[in-house]
Parts: C-alpha cells; sequence; structure tokens
C-alpha cells in the first residue's frame, strides 16, 4: 500500500535520538458494521510497516477476552474509560494506538480524548440501513426483533461525534480510499506541532 507519503519510520527515528517521542491514539468510532475495525486492522499495519511500535485495541477482542461487560450505558461507560486509560499509558510510552470502538456517547468520547496527549478521533459514518445491510451477523436483525436490547442505532443511541479530526463515510469511500484519507491526514498530524 503505497501512497507516495513520507515514511513514518524516519519521524520515529529522529524523534528517538532527540528524546522527544510521542505517541498517539487513532480513535475509530461508528456504529457497528460501519467500518472502523476494517478501517483500523489497515492503518494500524501500515503504522506497523513503517516500523513504529503501535497497539491495537479493538471492541470485540476486548469484550471476547472480558466477557462481563455490560451493554447499559453505565457497563459501555466504564469499559470505554478503562479502555481510554490504557491507550493513554501506551501513548505516553511512545506508542501509536488505534482503537476501534462504537464509544456511542460523546461525554465518554471527551473524557479519552483529556486523557490523551495526541488524541484523534476518526468518525466512520454509515447509515443503520447500510450497517444493517453488511451485518453478516445478523446483530441488527436480532436487535430489532427484541432479541438484543441496548444495541447502538436500535434501541439505544450513538452520539455522532461534532468535532471529530476525521470523517470517513463508508458509504461514500471504498476502503483503500478511507485509509489513504486516513494515513495523509495521520502524517501531517504527526510532522505538525504538538
Amino acid at each position: 500500500m503505497a501512497f507516495g507519503i513520507p515514511a513514518l519510520l524516519s519521524l520515529y527515528e529522529i524523534r528517538r535520538e532527540t528524546g522527544r517521542l510521542s505517541g498517539f491514539v487513532l480513535w475509530f468510532t461508528g456504529l457497528s458494521g460501519s467500518g472502523k475495525s476494517t478501517l483500523a486492522e489497515r492503518v494500524g499495519s501500515y503504522i506497523e510497516q513503517k516500523g513504529l511500535p503501535v497497539e491495537r485495541l479493538d471492541g470485540d477482542t476486548l469484550r471476547g477476552i472480558f466477557k462481563s461487560t455490560g451493554f447499559s450505558k453505565d457497563a459501555r461507560d466504564e469499559h470505554i474509560k478503562r479502555v481510554g486509560l490504557m491507550a493513554s499509558l501506551l501513548e505516553k510510552h511512545g506508542v501509536a494506538v488505534v482503537a476501534s470502538f462504537i464509544s456511542p456517547y460523546a461525554e465518554t468520547r471527551g473524557f479519552v480524548r483529556q486523557m490523551c496527549n495526541n488524541f484523534i478521533e476518526v468518525h466512520v459514518a454509515a447509515s443503520v440501513k447500510e450497517c444493517g445491510r453488511r451485518d453478516v451477523k445478523g446483530l441488527y436483525a436480532r436487535a430489532r426483533a427484541g432479541q438484543i436490547r441496548n444495541f447502538t442505532g436500535i434501541d439505544d443511541p450513538y452520539e455522532a461525534p461534532r468535532n471529530a479530526e476525521l470523517v470517513i463515510d463508508t458509504e461514500k469511500q471504498d476502503v483503500e480510499e478511507s485509509v489513504k484519507t486516513i494515513i495523509e491526514y495521520l502524517q501531517r498530524y504527526i510532522d505538525g506541532p504538538h
């Protein structure tokens, strides 16, 4: 995946040599099925190929380990705050954190933003209808049938970011275009002042 973008590795080496290495948190938020994990995986792989220390944090993966994590508003808030703390600690040690979580509530995302030094919010936007169409697990259909409660976008709200650094509309952009947009933005962010 070559975009003609200057290598992130050289920036990492310069910062390591000057003692000014700083990580960042790239936070993907959006409805289930919007494309968060796909984009985060591709961008994370690109960063890793450039030689930067990177850690992927994914909602499905963490919920698979911490099975008692609930879906009420309080449980979701607590879960995202814990993940945010983990991300902020990794960031402080120079790690590029690529996180993909529905994280439906603006206040909780704002809390995570405040914990981090370099927080980049990426709203992966797609309509409930489109996300339902993409849903191979049938979660939207089960939520509409009342078999799943507190499902974001059906009987629980998703508060779209008002000031995200990036909005990626996956109904209008394919994966390649979306990844390119994110990497180009990320390159400018890394080059800019902190």
